[in-house]
């Protein structure tokens, strides 16, 4: 019974929404242009709290997550066990930083090659070898044809369609290496994913500070700079690495010291390594014997931080249990 009013429920709601679907997809493919070189969507410390669901999407991936989401805590810990054997390489009973590391890079990987096929085959479904910028541009964009002026200009959150068409226009330039005004599968990795690209370094600082730079007077501020990271009550007290944060900006990296960090100034560290910060984290809050790794014992002890359990009445019918 519960299942059949879930259904009719999912019906109604397909129903209700048909009219609003067409916009939906504008705002989501606006999202899907944001340069995000983190491992989750998921703000890693919400205000001066750890925010977990980025270290689940960080381990799992974000699909795998959401699964892990329908389960009771006895599935996620039998599911975690099988995790850990995969990822314990030389099978020695340990899992070390570097095998974590490599283990959230598999999921990363995973994650972008899934994501291109599946945009490949969205925009370009006779399956060419390339795709121009005006194909692209009709299918992603086309709908602008039928808006007003007014309603092109920006939407309820200030975001211009305009200026995302153009933003679009000049990250596909960046990845057209062989400038043929067109993109190969390889390219089109790298207009989607530019954070994986060296060639698209540039796109991906541009891009980062214009997101930061909320006032659109070309250079960052202090509290622009706070503000992109932490999003913490200004009534409460800044955790330590927030402090920190504002240390690090007033005395390196607003190098002139005129209050503002420019596009010169920006730092993107070459050498930063998100999966191993994260597997470094990981084995901070699990290993209960200091040793640098991992036992089995010790993962599934804190099976919360790495997998979480939010059980459904619902879960049983949602997941694909022939997958491990």
């Amino acid at each position: 019974m519960k299942e059949m009013a879930f259904r009719s429920l999912i019906v109604t709601l397909c129903l209700s929404l048909v009219f609003c679907a067409a916009l939906e997809k504008r705002d989501d493919e606006k999202k899907s242009r944001v340069i995000n070189n983190e491992l989750s969507d998921e703000e890693h410390f919400a205000g001066s709290e750890h925010n977990p669901d980025y270290d689940h999407e960080a381990f799992l991936g974000e699909e795998e997550a959401k699964r892990f989401d329908q389960l009771t805590p006895e599935e996620s810990i039998e599911r975690l066990g099988k995790i850990v054997d995969k990822i314990d390489n030389d099978n020695d009973g340990f899992v070390t930083q570097e095998e974590l590391k490599n283990w959230i890079e598999y999921n990363q990987k995973k994650y972008v090659i899934e994501d291109v096929r599946q945009q490949w085959n969205s925009h370009n479904p006779k399956n060419k070898d390339s795709l121009t910028w005006e194909e692209y541009k009709k299918i992603v964009y086309g709908f602008m044809d039928n808006m007003d002026e007014k309603d092109l200009e920006s939407d309820e959150e200030g975001i211009s369609y305009l200026d995302m068409m153009k933003r679009d226009k000049r990250r596909w330039e960046m990845a057209d290496q062989n400038k043929d005004e067109s993109l190969t599968m390889e390219e089109f990795t790298s207009f989607l994913h530019p954070e994986e690209s060296t060639h698209m370094r540039d796109i991906v600082v541009t891009e980062t500070m214009e997101d930061v730079d909320k006032d659109n007077d070309g250079k960052i501020s202090i509290n622009e700079y706070i503000g992109d990271m932490y999003k913490g009550d200004s009534e409460e007290d800044e955790p330590d690495w927030v402090s920190n944060e504002r240390e690090q900006f007033n005395n390196f990296r607003d190098k002139n010291k005129d209050g503002y960090m420019d596009l010169d100034e920006w730092i993107m560290p070459p050498d930063y390594d998100h999966a191993n910060a994260e597997a470094k984290h990981l084995i901070f809050e699990s290993d209960t014997d200091e040793d640098q790794k991992l036992t089995k014992e010790e993962i599934l002890e804190k099976y919360d931080l790495f997998v979480g359990s939010q059980a459904t009445d619902f879960g049983e019918a949602l997941l694909n249990h022939d997958e491990f």
